[in-house]
């Protein structure tokens, strides 16, 4: 379920709960102590009101701790003889938020206050006036109440804790496993590739001091042992990254830009409508998209010119990432990794990605994020 989900489920339950709580307050009061037709409005208006405030026990567990106690202490002095149940809810939903110092306080108010009240509602002398106190709030049932309410909220800072611990273990795993791999890699293709590379390297070289042509696939082996040497290179640097770093998002793509300009392409960034705060995995995926889209502009297009668009839509965010280089209109692309990261990346986020062609030649890569229902 998701945390929408769950937070309609918390206000509907607490909207039962209270209307549950004011019903058995108002029943309750119907058969007790009749005073005046002024002070029972009255007094029925404060049991509702009191009740009626445990529907934002969660939002505002002190205000409402402090309204249940004012009603409570108001039907008493209008002559309801009737227990405050609201407020042992309040006291238990204002310990469970962890105000254990204001609960303990405005509880002792109640006591003192209690008794005060039962004075004030009819000719009672002092002891029974306690005795009435005494049957509206009981000191056990104000322990019980915060006892229970401490008891939730330990048992919800554990859970807390082990959840930080599983994720802590995983992450820890996953970082093991990618410095395994990197080390792997490392150790089995560097050395190869190296090789390779070289041994390309000094065939051409000797062929062009004997004034030979270099033939074309021996041209292609270099080229290739060069692109792989360096692509081996940043697949181990993303492995070690230990994520350290903070991540990249939303305000680094132009410094993305700027870095295509120094390799020679005429790179520009245009930002449309009201910029806005993004859930952090779309802040994210927004900067691969760019970066990606970018470094194959410069290593494989060819293309002088390219453009970044990025435009903030009520309810979602559009990239796009324009070039002008060898791609023609009606080529089929072939989707590398690079195509196929960005793709998994966008989609896993209820998005949509499209790359390929465009008119006039060139490559374009659009992409649409949801900035508002992000899983």
């Amino acid at each position: 379920m998701t945390e929408a989900g769950a937070g309609v489920r918390q206000r509907y339950g607490d909207g039962a709960i209270a209307l549950g709580v004011t019903a058995a307050l108002l029943v309750t009061a119907v058969s007790g102590l009749r005073p005046g037709a002024g002070q029972a409005v009255l007094g029925y208006g404060l049991l509702a009101a009191g009740g009626l405030a445990l529907a934002a026990r969660r939002r505002a567990p002190r205000a409402v701790l402090a309204v249940t106690g004012a009603c409570a202490i108001g039907y008493q002095a209008a002559g309801f003889d009737v227990p405050v149940v609201a407020y042992l809810f309040a006291v238990y939903a204002a310990v469970r938020a962890g105000h254990r110092t204001v609960t303990a306080v405005g509880s002792v108010l109640m006591l003192a206050a209690l008794p005060v009240a039962a004075l004030l509602s009819g000719p009672y002398g002092v002891g029974e006036a306690f005795a009435r106190a005494r049957g509206a709030l009981e000191i056990a049932w104000l322990v019980a109440a915060a006892a229970a309410g401490e008891a939730l909220r330990q048992a919800e800072r554990r859970a807390d804790e082990a959840e930080r611990t599983r994720e802590e273990a995983a992450r820890r795993r996953a970082d093991e496993e990618r410095l395994r791999i990197a080390r792997e890699l490392h150790d089995s293709l560097t050395h190869q590739i190296s090789v390779v590379k070289v041994q390309a390297e000094v065939a051409v070289h000797v062929a062009r001091r004997r004034g030979e042509e270099v033939p074309a696939a021996l041209l292609a082996i270099q080229e290739a042992g060069r692109e792989a040497s360096r692509e081996l290179r940043a697949t181990l640097e993303a492995l070690r990254d230990d994520d350290t770093a903070p991540p990249r998002g939303l305000a680094d793509v132009p410094e993305l830009v700027e870095s295509v300009r120094v390799l020679g392409v005429d790179a520009t960034l245009t930002v449309e409508g009201r910029v806005a705060d993004v859930p952090a995995a779309v802040d994210r995926t927004v900067y691969r998209v760019v970066q990606e889209s970018l470094t194959n502009v410069a290593r494989h297009s060819g293309a002088g010119a390219a453009t970044v668009r990025i435009d903030w839509c009520p309810g979602s965010l559009a990239v796009r990432v324009d070039d002008d280089g060898r791609a023609a209109p009606d080529a089929a692309p072939v989707p590398g990794l690079g195509l196929l990261g960005m793709g998994e990346r966008v989609t896993a986020l209820g998005g949509r990605l499209r790359a390929g062609p465009r008119d006039g030649g060139g490559f374009s890569v659009r992409a649409e994020l949801p900035v508002e229902r992000t899983p």
